[in-house]
């Protein structure tokens, strides 16, 4: 189903159809790229509409999409400084273009300009000139939405695009408080709310998905099923202090078990500090495996070591029997089982899906996508909260199971 309606009509169209519309889920197919293992989707653009690759960023303040080369449009429309579109996309700054020779998309004089990243390569950049132009998102089995006038992000730097995989010309952000990512934006339309659930698939050749909106969220084991009712709670905590990450999404774990047992940490790491901003846990679609603080990875990993049965080496270890909790209390524990845990390079050998911190000034934990594969995560904005499954696998169906229609 396709829905269409025009802008300057949006207050007029929320009041007359808020009583009328029931609650819709859109649903957004995600596809693991084999090469980079970043989580890509794909939605429509411009005038005429042309398919468009995108990454998905929990953390990003926006969709954004690479301007400097061959974007053409005719319903394209830059963000005139002090204009409603500007000032609801709370850009940074506003000006004149300084980094293109001529006018173009991206570009353009009188015009505003917000911050955006490239997670990747944690680069962040000023020079996102506000726009908006037609969008359309959407699959089957869920809706399909037409929106004329989608607020995004037009990037000209071409250090933007760097590590982005083959054919992907920009990012899904889905930020948690910015205006203009796409789940605050698509709650606009009453039919949807600041509600979405994330649930990616292992393979490289079937597809996971996004969910938007308050569900249910089906999948089929052969039956259909809603996987949105068996989830655990957990309080999201923000991070308001740090320009650079007020857009992610932080929880708090206490401790962290292994075979049942916990492994020692130095538990100050396990929250923001108040100072600096950095230590806590984050949970990131950027990164393809959890990141850990080296102090807690040499725990984890030797912990991992000792709960393997003594005479089974590691690549020979039936990984199955293996899982691990993060928990905040014990009523909120997420179980996290042995395929999620590991990695397979080869016929024989088995690697540990975790990899030690190089960096400073990050969080202590950055829960990777390798970990939430195969689980439903449920990112509830309003409520500030995130729910979370265990593994679908133990329900006899995954995440790619939501279009066996």
């Amino acid at each position: 189903m396709t829905f269409k309606f025009p802008l300057p009509m949006l207050l007029l169209f929320l009041l007359l159809n808020i009583f009328l519309c029931s609650s819709e889920v859109l649903y957004l197919p995600v596809t693991k790229d084999a090469s980079t293992l970043q989580y890509i989707t794909e939605v429509s653009q411009r005038t005429p509409l042309i398919p468009i690759k995108l990454l998905v960023h929990l953390g990003g303040r926006s969709l954004w999409v690479d301007c400097d080369k061959g974007f053409k449009s005719s319903t394209y429309k830059p963000g005139v400084c002090n204009s409603t579109q500007c000032t609801y996309s709370n850009p940074n700054t506003c000006g004149d273009c300084v980094l293109k020779p001529k006018l173009q998309p991206g570009c353009n004089n009188n015009s505003c300009y917000i911050w955006g990243e490239n997670p990747l390569i944690n680069w962040f950049d000023d020079s996102a000139e506000i726009a908006d132009d037609v969008l359309v998102i959407g699959s089957t089995p869920g809706v399909r939405v037409t929106w004329p006038r989608f607020i995004f992000a037009c990037f000209v730097s071409r250090n933007m695009v760097r590590l982005l995989a083959n054919g992907v010309t920009g990012i899904a952000g889905f930020g948690r408080e910015s205006p203009i990512s796409i789940p605050n934006q698509l709650a606009l339309d009453p039919r949807f709310t600041k509600k979405f659930g994330i649930c990616l698939s292992s393979s490289t050749t079937s597809r996971g998905v996004i969910f938007i909106g308050s569900g249910p969220y089906y999948v089929y084991n052969p039956k259909k099923i809603d996987i949105s009712n068996d989830i655990l709670y957990t309080k999201l905590i923000a991070n308001k202090n740090s320009f650079l990450v007020t857009q992610e999404y932080y929880i708090q774990v206490s401790s962290i078990k292994i075979a049942g047992q916990d492994i020692p940490l130095n538990k100050t790491l396990l929250s923001i500090n108040k100072k600096d901003r950095v230590g806590g846990t984050r949970i990131s679609t950027a990164s393809p495996y959890t990141i850990l603080h080296p102090s807690i990875y040499d725990a984890f990993k030797t912990a991992f070591i000792n709960a393997l049965p003594k005479n089974v080496a590691l690549e020979e270890s039936p990984m199955k029997q293996f899982d691990f909790a993060l928990l905040h209390k014990p009523s909120a524990f997420w179980r996290i089982y042995g395929t999620n845990s590991v990695v397979q390079v080869s016929k024989d050998v088995m690697c540990l899906a975790f990899v030690k911190q190089d960096e400073e000034g990050e969080p202590s934990i950055v829960i990777g996508g390798h970990q939430l594969e195969e689980n439903l995560l449920i990112f509830d904005l309003p409520g500030k909260k995130i729910g979370f499954s265990s593994s679908l696998k133990l329900q006899q169906t995954s995440c790619a199971q939501y279009d066996n229609i």
